[in-house]
């Protein structure tokens, strides 16, 4: 046994020990420990610094056990005087029921949708889940789909890197905003620019004289140019708050960040008898488990011509335009995951609001040491993705945009590119989940995806079968 696994072997046995006496403490004093989740509050404080690999990896540990909970009404599971909504507020009924399929909670763990292949991973369709977020005045306990969206639960594996990714094109965007309102005063005169970031082109920003800037040409990003790189309409910023927002929708266990006293004045929002139901250090457990899962993989199935065939589909699928915006890789300069990250608003902890923040150093991990980079030194993340929103539909081909609600003044019918590695492992396809094959799927694109669709329906059937067969290989190895 090498020294790694030795210190690895060492700490998991004092980790079990210390539950086992905890659970004895506990269960002296008469309390239901057997029911309670015991990774809750298991990281007293907030992880602070560049962390070790041997540090990075008991939290890591914690943040699977709670990702994998069932948690219970022990824990504070429920949210009768509360919404779904993800600012705080409070139902006009109390809920009587603790779990409601609609509008939640709807979920025991994290991994009752996250789990194809592996934990973290996609959901089939009987994990769907309904997004109302927004809406203050309603209780949202339907299925109507004028109050609600439908959509497929997406996998975890690489998450980090992508929003790694989405922060530095933010500041890049941010970057030329400022350099424009700069030229626009030294020259007395309006400044039109480019916006692009890695390679990725969001349109034009106008800086005027005055230091008024005109946003009518972006394209695909927010009016502050921040990327948001999670959900499938690109409206969340970091995996902390996709975490405190899925933690009160789907299991009615409200973070201490964003329903506690600070911002809510009650340490019992939610009215279930239970307080301090998640701490920011549990937060930051479960972000750091999610943030260091590996990135998929690409994987040739043991079969006679498969590989020919990836190969010949790789070449199609460029040739047919996916990759304009299903790009293969985009270059991130830095493997230094800070958390909390810079961009967060008011009810998900930000880097502004605590001392120091963790750090964790991707290049510890085994997985991200493998990644290729380019010849500037950069990682090349190969997410089959461009982090932009696109119109999706048209006149003729309107399959992608079954929603009738906007989401965070996203249209209906507009949404982030889909990143496709991992797309092998998690069948079926679409926001919606309700497309059982890649070729179906890919026949559903319109608007920015037309070009592309009409190629490959123009195709001859052994380059769609090829490029099926390529896209076959981008797989999540757990």
């Amino acid at each position: 046994m090498s020294l790694a696994m030795r210190g690895r072997w060492r700490r998991c046995c004092a980790a079990v020990l210390g539950l086992q006496l905890g659970l004895m403490a506990t269960a002296l004093a008469g309390e239901p420990w057997a029911e309670r989740t015991q990774a809750l509050g298991a990281t007293a404080d907030m992880p602070t610094g560049v962390l070790s690999l041997g540090d990075l990896e008991d939290l890591r540990a914690t943040g699977e056990a709670l990702f994998g909970a069932v948690f219970t009404t022990l824990d504070g599971v429920g949210r009768p005087q509360a919404t779904q909504a993800i600012d705080p507020t409070r139902r006009k009924h109390p809920r009587e029921q603790i779990f409601v399929r609609t509008a939640g909670p709807d979920g025991g763990a994290c991994s009752s949708c996250h789990n194809q292949p592996a934990i973290g991973g996609a959901g089939d369709f009987v994990t769907n889940v309904f997004t109302s977020e927004g809406f203050e005045s309603a209780d949202f306990d339907s299925l109507d789909p004028q109050f609600s969206n439908e959509r497929g639960s997406n996998h975890l594996f690489g998450a980090g890197l992508v929003e790694m990714l989405a922060r530095e094109m933010s500041l890049e965007l941010q970057a030329i905003r400022s350099d424009a309102l700069s030229q626009a005063r030294a020259a007395n005169a309006k400044v039109r620019l480019p916006l692009e970031s890695k390679g990725v082109e969001f349109g034009f920003i106008t800086a005027e004289a005055d230091g008024s800037v005109n946003l009518d040409e972006l394209d695909g990003v927010d009016t502050d140019l921040v990327i948001r790189p999670f959900s499938q309409k690109g409206v969340m910023t970091s995996l902390r708050q996709f975490t405190v927002n899925a933690l009160n929708h789907h299991h009615g266990m409200q973070a201490d960040e964003r329903f506690g006293a600070r911002w809510t004045g009650s340490d019992d929002f939610d009215g279930d008898g239970y307080s301090n139901e998640v701490s920011a250090a549990d937060v930051s457990a479960m972000v750091a488990w999610q943030a260091t899962l590996p990135a998929p993989s690409r994987v040739v199935p043991d079969v006679d011509g498969w590989a020919e065939a990836a190969e010949r589909g790789e070449a199609a699928f460029t040739e047919m335009g996916c990759a304009s915006c299903h790009r293969p890789t985009l270059p991130l300069d830095s493997l230094a995951f800070a958390d909390p990250g810079p961009y967060d608003q008011a009810g998900t902890l930000n880097d502004r609001q605590i001392g120091t923040t963790a750090i964790y150093d991707f290049t510890l991990l085994e997985w991200a040491r493998d990644l290729p980079r380019d010849d500037q030194g950069r990682v090349l993340v190969p997410l089959f993705g461009d982090l932009k929103r696109h119109l999706m539909t048209d006149n003729q081909i309107e399959a992608l945009g079954n929603e009738l609600l906007s989401q965070r003044f996203v249209d209906r019918n507009i949404f982030q590119t889909a990143e496709l590695w991992g797309v092998g492992s998690t069948q079926p396809y679409g926001h919606r989940n309700d497309f059982s094959s890649l070729n179906d799927v890919i026949l559903a694109h319109g608007g920015a995806g037309r070009d592309a669709r009409e190629a490959y329906a123009a195709a001859a059937d052994a380059d769609k079968s090829a490029m099926i067969a390529f896209l076959k290989t981008l797989v999540i190895v757990p």
